[in-house]
């Protein structure tokens, strides 16, 4: 079946995340993706031209999805600061549980390339831009120093989301200890 372009290549991701969920990250290749969507290897080519291309892409696709359910929640919040602080968390943790273990299978495949490096970098600023206008109304720090606490609650995110993807503590032991420290960052700021 001829698909528009743009719909092609989101099949072809959501394919690529099928094989990824059930098979491993390792398994995942051009071919593989050829075979599993039914197309042939030039139509997957085309759209990723290599593996770490392909995987980038997924990468992307699940950033995108985190940056979109961030945004959606911020826009439903009550004006306080805890509420804000919970909106944060929901989402982070909220994407962290709905990507599954492909979330961290892509991004370990990706280990070692250039590109990813450059990805992370681009969504960490965007990142904390979302978080510092929606944090900034409930802090006097502003500018560089509110971009600053806002990457170091990124990192407690992260490490916090280690735990919680180890099994060690509960989605919403993670939640609301990170709520706290939004909160606790904002009132010692």
């Amino acid at each position: 079946m001829k698909l528009p372009r743009d719909g092609r290549r989101s099949q072809l991701l959501d394919t690529a995340l099928e094989i990824v969920r059930e098979r491993g990250a390792d398994e995942l290749t051009l071919g593989t993706l050829a075979l599993r969507a039914d197309v042939s290897r030039p139509i997957v080519y085309d759209h990723f031209s290599t593996r770490a291309g392909l995987l980038l892409a997924l990468f992307q696709r699940l950033e995108d999805n985190y940056v979109k359910q961030l945004r959606q929640e911020l826009s439903e919040m009550p004006g306080q600061p805890a509420a804000v602080a919970d909106a944060i968390a929901a989402a982070y943790f909220g994407c962290l549980s709905n990507m599954g273990q492909e979330g961290p299978a892509i991004f370990a495949a990706l280990q070692g390339s250039p590109d990813i490096a450059l990805q992370q970098s681009r969504m960490l600023g965007e990142y904390v831009t979302i978080v510092a206008l929606a944090l900034q109304p409930f802090t006097p720090v502003s500018g560089d120093k509110l971009r600053l606490l806002c990457t170091g609650l990124l990192g407690a995110a992260e490490a916090i989301a280690r735990e919680l993807q180890a099994g060690k503590v509960t989605d919403t032991e993670a939640r609301t200890v990170f709520v706290k420290l939004i909160v606790g960052s904002l009132r010692a700021a």
